[in-house]
C-alpha cells in the first residue's frame, strides 16, 4: 500500500532535519566567531574604570612603600652622619633627594 504524501513529506523533514542539525550548529559557529574575535579583542584592548583604579591603587602603594623604605634608610644614615661619618652625610642627601621627588608624585592626604 502506498503512503500518502503527507506522511512521505513528513518523514523526508524529519530525516533531513535529523541529517543537517551538525550543519546548522556549524553555520551558527562559524557566523558568531567574528564577533566573538572582535568582542575578545575590544575587552583586551579597553580597559574598565575599576582595572584603572586597582592599577592606580598599586602604583600608590608601591610609591608609598618605597618612600618608607626610603625614610627608615635616611633616619639611618643621618643618625651616622651625626656620629661624624661623611660618607653617611652624602647618602643620606642623596636619599632626601629621592623622598622628594617621590613625596611630589604622591596625592596629598585629606585633612581629617
Amino acid at each position: 500500500m502506498p503512503r500518502p504524501a503527507s506522511v512521505r513529506a513528513a518523514s523526508s523533514l524529519l530525516i533531513l532535519s535529523i541529517a543537517l542539525s551538525g550543519c546548522v550548529g556549524t553555520l551558527v559557529d562559524v557566523a558568531t566567531a567574528p564577533v566573538k574575535a572582535v568582542s575578545k579583542g575590544v575587552d583586551l584592548a579597553t580597559t574598565s574604570q575599576s582595572e584603572r583604579d586597582e592599577k592606580r591603587g598599586r602604583e600608590l602603594r608601591q610609591r608609598e612603600e618605597r618612600l618608607g623604605k626610603l625614610e627608615r634608610r635616611y633616619e639611618d644614615r643621618m643618625e651616622d652622619c651625626q656620629d661624624g661619618d661623611r660618607r653617611a652625610c652624602a647618602e643620606a642627601r642623596d636619599i632626601y633627594a629621592e623622598m622628594q621627588l617621590l613625596i611630589r608624585s604622591l596625592p596629598a592626604e585629606p585633612e581629617d
